[in-house]
């Protein structure tokens, strides 16, 4: 495999340590692991909201953050689209001007008009354009949860992180939000680091490597079926049985 986007770094969050290199192509990587086990922080160290303390990030021919050169990029000239647990949508703006955010950083930045067009098409493609006008407050969580994900795709980043993007969907919501992920991610071509708790989402969004983080570090990597063949932990096997 040729890498399209590596991370390596040494980070610490209250006496928690991380210790972890992955890297991917330009197909869906996926990361699983127990709770706690240092996913979030591990994501929010590549997009530039958790300062490690040493180092090396890159997406293509980027440096994100290299330690030995003293260099990291603030988070928003990183090109990372990143969907947080909890979804981070502003209260204080409506679901279009939500999704339309996901731009502001773009360079040369759209015009007001162009971003809440685009915004719009993109919820048009998720199926929640009847939402465009509907306060935050008033969402149910898989709603939210939606908008965020279609705020992280509209600004097509160069890596998109996606912090277990359909956990607070319902079972009815969860298969088609899954497939029309997976139909942006295969005709975009974009790079993604997704985090998930469900062994059906490697299959449904077509991820060909999975990494496997546990007490801060990698324990395993690979595809799903050789992870399913030759688990190298007691998580691992259950997460596949």
């Amino acid at each position: 495999m040729t890498a399209l986007w590596e991370a390596a770094v040494r980070a610490k969050a209250g006496t928690f340590r991380l210790s972890a290199r992955l890297c991917g192509d330009g197909s869906p990587t996926l990361l699983i692991g127990p709770n706690g086990s240092g996913k979030t922080t591990l994501l929010r160290t590549i997009c530039g909201g958790h300062t490690p303390e040493s180092g090396r990030i890159r997406v293509g021919d980027r440096i994100l953050y290299d330690s030995n050169a003293a260099f990291s990029l603030p988070p928003g000239e990183r090109g990372v689209g990143y969907l947080p647990q909890g979804s981070g949508l502003f209260t204080h703006l409506d679901v279009l001007d939500n999704v339309a955010f996901g731009l502001v950083a773009n360079r040369p930045r759209p015009p007001r008009r162009e971003r809440r067009s685009s915004a719009l098409s993109m919820l048009r493609e998720l199926g929640c354009e009847h939402l465009a006008r509907r306060t935050t407050t008033t969402l149910s969580g898989g709603e939210q949860q939606q908008v965020a994900l279609a705020r992280a795709l509209v600004a097509d980043p160069d890596l998109l992180v996606l912090d277990e993007p359909l956990a607070a969907l319902d079972a009815g919501a969860r298969p088609a939000t899954r497939r029309f992920l997976a139909r942006h991610l295969a005709a975009c071509r974009a790079a993604s680091l997704i985090v998930t708790h469900d062994a059906r989402d490697l299959r449904g969004l077509g991820a060909k490597q999975v990494h496997v983080l546990e007490a801060g570090a990698v324990v395993q990597s690979g595809s799903p079926d050789e992870l399913a063949a030759n688990p190298a932990t007691a998580f691992v096997g259950e997460f596949f049985a």
